[in-house]
């Protein structure tokens, strides 16, 4: 990426550009303001992608899909390293954070295994199969609570020769199914249920085997049936995700102790799962010692299985949100303002945040937003709302500070080159879980349609390229749903 400065006329104090300046380091990573005032990110040109494509747009930027697993690789191999770690480390993507073939076969390229989670995800197995995509010893973790269906669409894999199809027990009765359907050997794993952190309105989570049942679950039930099946993995997954806490520190631990415990009259376990959980950045301030906590996390491992006289385990993870979220942005027009009081000025885009950006009326989820353009302009605070007529169609803060400022839509000088365009707004890091929550290609909240999707990637010669998959979502789409 080129390194440009940040255009500005002139140095003004209150300018969007200096508020930033002042607040963060900046540029970084990804982002730059180019000399024609508008933001790059991943090295794109968003001035040519929105003057060619419109808005609202919803861009994947293909090859970041790859940097976050090389990232992750070299953490864990550096860690690996440093305490002399002799396990292996399995990379898997967590695939309802994205199940768009372009974002699972991208990660496919850079030798990685899958996490599903629904009867439907073995069907996206068979189809990448049959594309030569994943070979019949990739590593498929089959998470969740499942039904027949799932059951069933997992046992035809291990029958047709999958041999590292590995069910990850949610409960106990699910064993009785697979022992009775699988004519193969085969692989299993047991998802421990995590005590959940004080603040959550449960003590225990509903997914997986209590801790303490499952040595007794062990020795009764899978202990003995090594010709039919093998227990090959502990599994723990923490909805808060990987954190440097008292919280997450005390459940790993515990993990490990048990598999401590069970690798020594089991010999065939050697993995243990962490999940996923890594963080993505939501700030321009956000901080996050990856290298720290994975090295952490190695030690632990190793700490426990060396008290234990035991050797160290297989580390798998399942990775989504980390894997997918960075290579997306969405990018909106600010149509309209309104001063609805003394206090509050609403800048309206021209789509819908309850839409295209679900989390953020679902759970408060806050994404990194930045101005595309007039980063030159002085700066007010605003409240974004979206579209609909549900007045909880807003977005009002960042993940930094409890407030959005954005640059005036006009500059005070009235022939300032940009005056005549829009304000762009972008939503970055946005790529996973939003399309499967809001329902890509369906029915939307007051049939608001979906934006248009432009995927950009980069060609054998280095050249950045884009194409439209898909196109704005129509009325007559939307209608044909709705039986009109």
């Amino acid at each position: 990426m080129t390194n440009k400065k940040i255009f500005s006329t002139q140095d003004m104090n209150n300018s969007y550009t200096s508020l930033v300046n002042q607040t963060f380091d900046f540029p970084q990573d990804s982002f730059i303001v180019s000399e024609n005032g508008y933001i790059e990110y991943q090295g794109m040109n968003l001035k040519r992608l929105i003057e060619k494509y419109g808005t609202p747009l919803k861009i994947t930027y293909l090859p970041k899909i790859g940097t976050q697993i090389k990232k992750a690789k070299k953490l864990f191999a550096d860690a690996f390293k440093k305490n002399h770690y002799n396990g292996q480390y399995f990379y898997c993507y967590c695939t309802k954070s994205s199940h768009f073939s372009f974002v699972v076969e991208e990660a496919l390229k850079h030798e990685i295994h899958i996490e599903a989670s629904y009867a439907y995800d073995i069907d996206i197995i068979q189809n990448l199969y049959k594309k030569g995509k994943i070979t019949r010893d990739s590593y498929i973790i089959c998470n969740g609570h499942k039904q027949p269906s799932y059951i069933n669409r997992i046992v035809k894999l291990i029958n047709e020769g999958f041999t590292n199809v590995v069910p990850i027990l949610d409960c106990k009765d699910e064993l009785k199914s697979y022992s009775k359907l699988a004519k193969e050997p085969f692989k299993l794993g047991i998802r421990v249920a995590a005590e959940e952190e004080p603040t959550f309105p449960f003590y225990t989570s509903r997914l997986g085997i209590r801790a303490n049942e499952i040595l007794d679950f062990y020795q009764k039930s899978i202990y003995g049936h090594d010709d039919q099946y093998q227990l090959k993995m502990l599994h723990i997954f923490l909805n808060k995700g990987i954190k440097d806490d008292i919280y997450y520190w005390s459940e790993l631990n515990k993990v490990i102790n048990l598999y401590c415990q069970i690798k020594k009259i089991c010999p065939t376990l050697d993995s243990l799962n962490i999940g996923g959980g890594f963080p993505i950045k939501h700030s321009l301030g956000f901080q996050f010692d990856y290298a720290f906590i994975v090295d952490e996390i190695v030690k632990n491992i190793k700490k426990g299985c060396k008290k234990a006289g035991i050797e160290v385990p297989n580390i798998f993870t399942e990775f989504g949100s980390f894997t997918v979220s960075e290579s997306t942005s969405n990018i909106y027009s600010v149509i309209g303002e309104k001063n609805q009081n003394d206090k509050e000025l609403w800048y309206m885009i021209d789509s819908s945040f309850i839409t295209t950006l679900p989390d953020t009326w679902g759970i408060g989820e806050k994404f990194l937003l930045l101005p595309i353009n007039k980063w030159d302009n002085e700066y007010q605070r605003v409240v974004l709302g979206g579209l609909t007529c549900d007045s909880h169609d807003y977005y009002d803060s960042d993940a930094h500070v409890s407030e959005v400022f954005l640059p005036k839509t006009k500059h005070t000088n009235p022939k300032h080159p940009d005056n005549n365009k829009p304000l762009y707004v972008g939503f970055f890091h946005t790529g996973a879980y939003q399309d499967q929550i809001s329902g890509y290609g369906g029915i939307k909240h007051c049939l608001i349609p979906a934006p248009k999707h432009v995927l950009v990637d980069i060609d054998k010669n280095g050249k950045q390229v884009d194409w439209l998959y898909a196109k704005e979502q129509t009325a007559k789409s939307m209608l044909k749903i709705l039986g009109y």
